[in-house]
């Protein structure tokens, strides 16, 4: 039998959720898939800027698109928005774990380890991997019951390593000065875990889980934390955000069949050194 390579990449018919899907990079996923041919549930806090992101996603690529406001760390309420999901759209094959959260209170979050409240700590765990669980409960469960489907969740390179705090002095992030907190590391982490345990649970029931980690980003950070941050990477710069969007790509794709339980990094070679 002749295998179409190009047509294991094509997503026409299925049914995708992206959670953060009006963030930086959940905005380039919904497109990617979108432009392959999948219809698109975008999940975040405001229905406004959801159904702004959706509506564009339609407009471009004729394809259905709909926006959900919902809350990740309520499992009511992720159970109610996936019904509503199916209703609309269809039963869920391709999701994008991705949703991840700074905190209301920027400061707390960028406190040193020494001052860092319990009450951050937890707030940011309830969305980085408690929610990361409830929605995988939620969506993955249903894809188990059917006996097809394929998740990608998104960690960090800081999951995978820790950060280097020299590149920080003099850094910013949107005018403010940054560092990367012990929990977004833990909370990263976590989802790698998380995703090697779900792979081999659900893996008899056809659903693949698999971890994308991206490297930095560029996203508002001033030039100095651009320099020192792309002196450590071994293709010399930050990465944009749609060299992401390939990888989750092929990871939702059929090209992927046989791939489960791996974390991607996509990290400019960082891991490597």
């Amino acid at each position: 039998m002749t295998t179409s390579y190009k047509a294991l990449f094509a997503l026409t018919g299925r049914i995708a959720a992206v959670t953060g899907g009006c963030g930086i990079l959940g905005r380039r996923f919904a497109e990617g898939l979108a432009e392959l041919g999948a219809d698109v549930a975008i999940i975040d806090l405001d229905q406004a800027t959801a159904d702004s992101v959706a509506s564009e996603l339609a407009s471009r690529h004729s394809v259905r698109a709909r926006g959900y406001a919902c809350d990740i760390t309520e499992p009511l309420a992720l159970r109610s928005t996936a019904d509503a999901i199916e209703a609309d759209l269809g039963p869920v094959s391709i999701l994008l774990n991705n949703a991840a959260s700074k905190t209301r209170d920027v400061d707390a979050f960028f406190a040193p380890v020494e001052k860092f409240s319990q009450e951050t700590w937890r707030e940011i765990m309830a969305v980085n991997l408690d929610g990361m669980f409830n929605v995988a409960q939620v969506f993955g469960g249903r894809m188990a019951e059917r006996g097809y489907g394929a998740i990608v969740q998104t960690a960090s390179i800081y999951g995978l390593m820790a950060p280097d705090q020299r590149i920080y002095e003099g850094s910013e992030y949107l005018g403010r000065a940054i560092n990367t907190p012990a929990v977004y590391t833990a909370s990263k982490a976590g989802v790698i875990g998380l995703t090697k345990h779900l792979a081999t649970y659900w893996a008899a029931k056809g659903v693949r889980v698999n971890t994308l980690t991206p490297g930095g980003v560029e996203s508002g950070q001033n030039e100095t934390f651009k320099a020192r941050y792309g002196a450590r990477i071994p293709l010399g710069r930050m990465a944009r955000a749609d060299e992401m969007v390939g990888a989750m790509l092929f990871l939702v794709s059929d090209a992927a069949s046989y791939v489960t339980g791996q974390n991607i990094a996509v990290d400019g070679g960082l891991s490597a050194w």
